[in-house]
């Protein structure tokens, strides 16, 4: 049956998705924990919004896996985005902006299929220096938060397409990548092949980060299709913030990343966004979280009052 549901554009959804299982290290499943503790909330709340907390799905941690060395911990990863799962649709049906804290990248597949209960063709606008475009046949870590895209882009289904194959989700993603930097050879080859939609760092950094912000929205659709952003906080350069699983040289720099991410969660038709990636055990947790939390500024986020009818 369908369900119509009223966009609240001060109203926030918050879930926490504290996951290190599909990631590079331990680490990341202690970050929305983290933020909570440093007043993330309290500040979105203070700045106008109404917070409704949907809680923490349960921890998912980190482990070799040395059995499943081209999908490590899959069965965990699956579990947590089955919790994602629900936890998603019920925010996605309050009808506010859905903002998960993770965890590693591969929550926004929970959070994609929560958005698909209710909305039949939902886009991806991918804010990270990664493409994550590597399969379990040419992972070289056995990482699924190297595989992400590509299992939303439906590669690499023998090993994990059950989950996206269940429901919704299992229709075609739209993808843009934003803030490329770093590729594996398969997956250069696959993007000079692919007609996917890519703005790499150095293209950013010359065009400005607001122009370049507002070409990646007309190539997701954003006009005409809701959208999810998955917001891979190891975008940012690491002399900014070194708190991330995989840093690196280069990378964006912080004031770069806020003003694209501004531009992309005042869009009318953003429906939610995880941040992932974020390890409070690299440096002194202080310095870190007042970085993330300026992004809840005042500005974030501008949603549509308009009706939407899920088909």
């Amino acid at each position: 049956m369908a369900v119509k549901i009223v966009r609240q554009p001060k109203k926030i959804a918050l879930i926490g998705a504290p996951s290190s299982a599909a990631a590079f290290s331990m680490g990341s499943e202690k970050a929305p924990a983290a933020l909570r503790t440093a007043g993330l909330a309290e500040k979105l709340q203070a700045a106008g919004y109404e917070v409704v907390d949907h809680g923490d799905c349960a921890p998912r941690l980190f482990a070799d896996d040395d059995e499943h060395r081209r999908a490590r911990n899959l069965a965990e990863i699956v579990a947590g985005l089955n919790d994602l799962k629900v936890r998603a649709e019920l925010a996605v049906k309050s009808g506010g902006l859905v903002l998960v804290l993770g965890g590693d990248c591969a929550q926004v597949i929970g959070l994609l299929t929560g958005a698909r209960r209710y909305h039949k063709h939902v886009n991806l606008l991918w804010f990270d220096r990664d493409a994550d475009l590597n399969t379990p046949a040419s992972t070289p870590s056995g990482r699924i938060d190297g595989m992400v895209v590509a299992h939303i882009n439906r590669q690499g289904r023998a090993r994990t397409g059950a989950f996206l194959e269940r429901g919704p989700v299992g229709a075609r993603t739209d993808v843009t990548l934003f803030g490329l930097e770093r590729l594996d050879p398969p997956e250069q080859e696959f993007l000079a092949k692919s007609p996917m939609r890519h703005i790499h760092a150095g293209d950013i950094q010359s065009k400005g980060a607001s122009k370049a912000a507002h070409e990646a929205l007309a190539q997701v659709h954003a006009d005409a299709r809701e959208f999810v952003l998955h917001l891979d906080v190891d975008v940012i350069a690491q002399d900014d913030f070194p708190a991330v699983n995989v840093p690196g040289s280069g990378g964006l720099r912080f004031d770069d990343v806020r003003a694209s991410f501004i531009e992309f969660v005042k869009h009318k038709n953003l429906l939610g966004l995880d941040v992932a990636q974020y390890n409070p055990i690299r440096i002194p947790m202080a310095a870190a979280q007042r970085r993330l939390l300026i992004f809840s500024s005042k500005r974030f986020p501008r949603a549509s009052k308009r009706w939407l009818r899920p088909r």
